[in-house]
């Protein structure tokens, strides 16, 4: 059948894009292709949709990991939507386009998918392109480094009114190759999978070429004398030290396991003189709120400052955290909001010595510090041209 290269081709796309972290970081984006099957239940052939589905990993998609749905079905949700208010109700809608019997949940981004009116989509969050979708004047740098080619479209919360809002888009510019979302990430389209793949990585890479060529160098600022690294012996020396008492404070609400980074690109940032106020600046991407809570806890003591200070300052500054954390969740939160999630920090920044970063297993303790270096890399990008 038709669709069986459809699979193929997306599952191929996927895979070379996820496994890269420069195109997006872990379980992050997804992609979809459209195409012809044959329908068991009527004999003729459908339109259908195949998209990552909710929680998958782009890099180690396989067909299991794909949502499939009737792409007129999809469409037509269009004539049942309320409008913002009522938002929530569409994903569950979505139940009532599968195509089949098996297969992953839709995502929250199926809309993004369905709605423009092309063959292939991707959607991935790429830190060269997240700089400039966070920037203070993000529509103007992406007029500046994409002309019309990449175009911009304001932050909207993923759902079902962002995806009309790229297939107008789509529609009134069809020789635009993509959209930035502000504050989120790239979107792009194209009428075969080889080709959509490309716009994504030309995009990637004229995004991160335009941040060289226009950055100044030290958007950090200059390096703090008492945050400078210290030596990888002590380094490794203070991080076990400090290893019990912090994750002790990361499992306040739920027991925790931690992970220890000591990568230059985390070195270089907690040494230098932006640290307090980019750190409070929050996250870069919707996927790293998940990951990283809104901010990290960032203990400012001198780097060779006794334990003793260091750990009291440690369980100081945890106070503040959770208090600070409350009052963020209560501001926002409405009847409908789930219960907060534990006040403790996942990322907790040491000058001079590392980064520890927390979750419930390994794995998720790992790839929470590696969403931070996202976070960072795209921070650098952002301070550099804006």
């Amino acid at each position: 059948m038709a669709s069986n290269k459809t699979i193929e081709e997306l599952l191929g796309r996927s895979n070379r894009l996820g496994s890269n972290p420069k195109y997006t970081n872990y379980a992050g984006g997804n992609t979809s292709a459209k195409g012809a099957t044959k329908d068991p239940s009527t004999g003729l052939d459908v339109e259908v949709m195949y998209v990552k589905g909710s929680g998958g990993d782009l890099g180690t998609l396989k067909e299991g990991g794909l949502a499939a749905l009737y792409l007129d079905r999809l469409k037509a949700l269009a004539n049942v939507y309320r409008g913002l208010e009522h938002e929530d109700e569409m994903v569950a809608l979505f139940d009532y386009c599968t195509f089949g019997k098996s297969g992953a949940a839709p995502s929250i981004d199926t809309a993004m998918h369905g709605l423009v009116d092309v063959a292939h989509v991707d959607h991935l969050h790429p830190d060269s392109i997240i700089a400039l979708a966070t920037a203070a004047d993000g529509p103007a740098l992406t007029k500046k480094c994409f002309g019309d080619e990449i175009l911009w479209i304001d932050w909207r919360r993923p759902g079902f009114h962002l995806g009309l809002d790229i297939a107008e888009l789509a529609k009134k510019n069809p020789s635009a190759k993509g959209a930035i979302l502000g504050g989120h990430g790239l979107t792009t389209w194209a009428s075969t999978s080889e080709e959509c793949e490309k716009r994504s990585i030309d995009a990637i890479n004229k995004a991160e070429k335009f941040l060289a060529d226009n950055g100044r160098k030290d958007p950090f600022g200059d390096v703090v004398k008492q945050w400078a690294p210290l030596s990888p012996d002590a380094r490794r020396a203070r991080a076990a030290a400090l290893a019990p008492s912090l994750r002790g404070i990361a499992s306040r609400d739920a027991r925790m396991i931690g992970n220890f980074s000591d990568a230059d690109v985390v070195l270089d940032f907690i040494s230098r003189k932006e640290l307090t106020r980019l750190g409070a600046l929050g996250t870069s991407c919707p996927d790293h709120f998940l990951r990283t809570k809104v901010s990290p806890m960032i203990l400012d003591t001198p780097a060779d400052a006794p334990l003793e200070t260091v750990i009291a300052r440690a369980h100081e500054l945890h106070e503040e955290y959770r208090k600070g954390y409350a009052d963020y969740y209560n501001r926002y939160a409405t009847k409908e909001s789930p219960a907060m999630r534990g006040a403790d920090p996942l990322i907790i920044l040491v000058p001079g010595v590392g980064m520890f970063s927390f979750g419930k297993d390994k794995q998720t303790a790992r790839v929470a510090g590696e969403f931070y270096i996202n976070a960072i890399n795209v921070m650098r990008g952002a301070e550099s041209v804006s």
